[in-house]
């Protein structure tokens, strides 16, 4: 049955809805531009609907920074002559009742590209019209859109070193940023929306307080982050980004996430400093960085599978070994081996985990514990605030060695060895695991090597203070191995141990 149209009542000025999505900035806003176009009037919408993300709604820390950032937006909004509407979903009938309310004749947005948003913004574009309305979607959240970089055979890119380089050498396409408008006229009718309160993002019970000493949402934070990096710290960033003792990587993955800043912006931003003496070489490691986000929404736009499932199919069958009590300790940072704990605690209270420790971290859950990888991506989906679907669902795929570009699966990475080189004052651990501070530096990557009257001197008792390990490094490598010899077929499978399909997700 057609939907009734949307009556459209005489205004002096046209109206114009603009969705807010993970675009939460004003400036470089092309749908934003769009409706202001022309002396018009903007009602700006935010519509929360996590449902329609599903199986991958936003974490409790993504929905700690996403009611700051609403919060942030509004203000400046409301500087301008403007404000934001919040509604709940479903999101059309959110879109078409704010019209109707509004009087609006016309609906923008910038696009995201996760596949269940994909789908539905294609049938909520065809609704609208079918409406009476106008709908557009622009782009704005990427460098190029993902359907307009393919190889030479007109493929899209599997590997990354040659997508970057097809994309560094178009960067001269990329238009330059939008300014943030001066005004944003308010629509003169107005839509009854809900409190940003009522949204329920904040956490009953208040974890967030470290959340809150370490970042600043919105779009003021990520300009402010950004020009704080490309000041200060770009110089020393190809150096010092594998370093997670010492303040060496941008930290605007979350902001990047949101929409605070645009690539476009970051891009701009990078080029300004890279004739700065000693800048150089760390600002284009910096923009090869916001090159692989590029390559995970490229590849997440391109194997929308990937999400829950394997790019290589030969890992359908992969014998993980699913075991509650393994993935739980790992999760809750009690595995014993003191990089991969103090990490996931960095996850917990902060809401962030340095990459180079994420690629440990997730290598010892996949390839030591032998869990599957998705039971790691949903964990770091719920826990980061930065929890991107393309580039968390590269990150996990690579570790396990099951996606594009990936590591190879015999790659395991011993974290001991990993943790002597990237931390080596031990300035990393003896801040996330003060339990161990007291320890000597020689034991601190391995405590439970230590002789016993060197714990006893540290106060420290393996299973009390600080658990034993759950499992042996060296033992579990070679299990890795072997099963993956198994997949490759090198190797027969054990009797009674045949390679089982991992478990539907839950």
């Amino acid at each position: 049955m057609a939907r009734p149209a949307v009556r459209r009542p005489e205004t002096p000025l046209h109206t114009s809805i603009v969705w807010f999505r993970r675009d939460l900035r004003l400036a470089d806003h092309p749908a934003l531009v769009a409706a202001l176009a022309g002396g018009g009037r903007v009602v700006a919408l935010y519509v929360h609907a996590p449902d329609e993300e599903a199986p991958w709604q936003p974490g409790g820390a993504s929905r700690w920074w996403l009611h700051h950032s609403l919060a942030t937006l509004d203000a400046a909004l409301k500087e301008r002559g403007g404000e934001l509407v919040l509604a709940r979903g479903p999101t059309l009938a959110a879109l078409l009742d704010v019209a109707r309310a509004t009087g609006a004749r016309a609906v923008h947005w910038n696009r995201t590209y996760e596949p269940a948003l994909t789908a539905r913004d294609t049938a909520i574009k065809a609704a609208l019209r079918e409406a009476g309305l106008e709908a557009t979607s622009h782009a704005g959240n990427l460098l190029f859109e993902p359907w307009t970089v393919r190889n030479g055979s007109g493929e899209p890119f599997r590997v990354f070193t040659p997508f970057w380089r097809a994309l560094a050498g178009r960067l001269a396409e990329v238009a330059a940023p939008l300014p943030a408008p001066s005004a944003v006229p308010a629509a003169t009718r107005k839509a009854q929306g809900v409190p940003l309160d009522a949204l329920g993002l904040l956490p009953r019970i208040r974890w967030d307080a470290g959340f809150a000493a370490q970042w600043t949402p919105g779009e003021a934070g990520a300009l402010a982050r950004l020009a704080d990096f490309l000041d200060a710290d770009a110089a020393g960033y190809a150096d010092q980004r594998d370093r997670p003792d010492l303040t060496g990587t941008s930290r605007l993955s979350p902001h990047l996430h949101f929409g605070e800043v645009s690539p476009r912006q970051a891009l701009v931003a990078s080029h300004a400093v890279l004739e700065r003496e000693g800048a150089r070489r760390g600002t284009e490691s910096f923009l090869r960085e916001v090159g692989w986000r590029e390559f995970g929404h490229h590849l997440l736009y391109a194997f929308p599978h990937t999400t829950e499932r394997p790019m290589d199919p030969r890992y359908e069958r992969f014998d993980w070994r699913p075991d509650p009590a393994l993935l739980g300790a790992w999760q809750h940072a009690r595995t014993g081996i003191p990089i991969v704990d103090a990490g996931m605690r960095e996850l917990w209270h902060t809401g962030w985990m340095h990459n180079r420790v994420r690629m440990i971290a997730a290598s010892f859950l996949v390839k030591n514990l032998q869990q599957p990888w998705l039971d790691g991506a949903r964990w770091f989906h719920d826990t980061l605030v930065d929890a991107d679907l393309a580039s968390n669902t590269m990150g996990w795929q690579w570790v396990a060695g099951c996606g594009a570009d990936a590591a190879p699966y015999y790659r395991v990475f011993n974290p001991v060895l990993q943790s002597e080189r990237f931390d080596p004052a031990r300035a990393y651990l003896r801040r996330w695991l003060p339990e161990l501070a007291r320890l000597p530096d020689e034991w601190l990557h391995r405590p439970y090597a230590a002789p016993p009257p060197v714990l006893a001197a540290a106060g420290v008792v393996l299973g009390r203070e600080y658990p034993d390990p759950v499992v042996d490094l060296a033992g579990s490598r070679v299990r890795a191995l072997e099963a993956w010899q198994r997949l490759r077929g090198d190797a027969p499978a054990p009797a009674g141990n045949a390679p089982r399909r991992r478990p539907a997700p839950r």
